[in-house]
């Protein structure tokens, strides 16, 4: 056994010591969305700071826990608030919640986050579902030991983005007559916004929107069997697309005024798949 799953295990083991909830699908909540509790029926929060060796959210409008229970029917896990590599954490224990919730029971990782507009067409307050990622600019979280009992060492990500679950977002958004955009979303590790010249690179790259978050977390769920989907917030446009200053009191008003209509399409969602 190695040393991430051992640390893996003691996490498992308390939360099977508290609780024996079985969620089916787990929830990252980006910036804007850490009200959505009043979108499920909550029956138990377990604090990160509870958990043995768990990392600990220390950015503003990151709330900390784990949220359990149902959005609508489906048997839920909601991460209120994540880990960021920039925070100091290596990237092992930035992914140690995603690994957590598979452990838990799910089988599919629906990510949000909030994101600056690499795409022209964008405009700020866009929902944008991410169909692929480019990770380059951050370590990857499979660097060093395998966790073998997670995953294959070489596995393969192809298709990162779930393409039925792509579907499901498609048709609910048209359903509930909320404008969605598509596009690729690219990670680097913050904590500093981009430079002008490197939101050009980007956007040669093929990059629609640009983060701090959610790739490695995507890698480190298809690594485990994992179905992912993912929607971001485009609550800026990126450095030199527009010639604001960014700061992330902006990014979080943008994402706060969506929130309810971010809430409302993700919940949708969820209860379909």
């Amino acid at each position: 056994m190695s040393r991430q799953y051992e640390k893996l295990e003691k996490c498992y083991e308390y939360y099977k010591s508290v609780t024996d909830f079985v969620p089916r699908v787990g929830l990252i909540l980006g910036s804007g969305l850490g009200g959505y509790a009043r979108n499920m029926r909550v029956v138990q929060e377990i604090p990160y700071g509870d958990i043995p060796g768990f990392p600990v959210s220390t950015v503003q409008g990151h709330d900390g826990r784990f949220l359990l229970g149902y959005i609508g029917n489906v048997p839920a896990v909601v991460m209120k608030g994540r880990v960021h590599y920039y925070e100091g954490y290596s990237m092992e224990q930035v992914v140690l919640p995603v690994r957590l919730m598979k452990k838990m029971g799910i089988e599919v990782l629906f990510l949000t986050n909030a994101s600056g507009g690499i795409n022209r067409k964008f405009h700020v307050g866009d929902f944008m579902m991410i169909t692929d990622q480019i990770s380059s600019f951050a370590p990857s979280p499979l660097i060093g030991e395998n966790v073998s009992e997670l995953g294959e060492r070489f596995p393969d990500m192809t298709h990162i983005y779930d393409t039925e679950l792509q579907d499901l977002i498609r048709r609910t958004a048209e359903e509930e007559k909320i404008a969605l955009q598509e596009g690729v979303y690219l990670q680097t590790t913050g904590p500093n916004f981009e430079s002008p010249a490197e939101i050009r690179m980007y956007a040669v790259l093929g990059a629609d929107a640009v983060g701090m978050s959610t790739a490695c977390e995507a890698i480190a769920a298809r690594h485990a069997g994992i179905r992912v989907c993912g929607i971001s917030c485009v609550s800026n446009m990126a450095s030199g697309i527009s010639e604001e200053e960014l700061s992330h009191l902006d990014v979080q008003a943008v994402a706060d005024r969506r929130a309810g209509e971010f809430e409302r399409l993700v919940t949708k969602c969820i209860e379909k798949i």
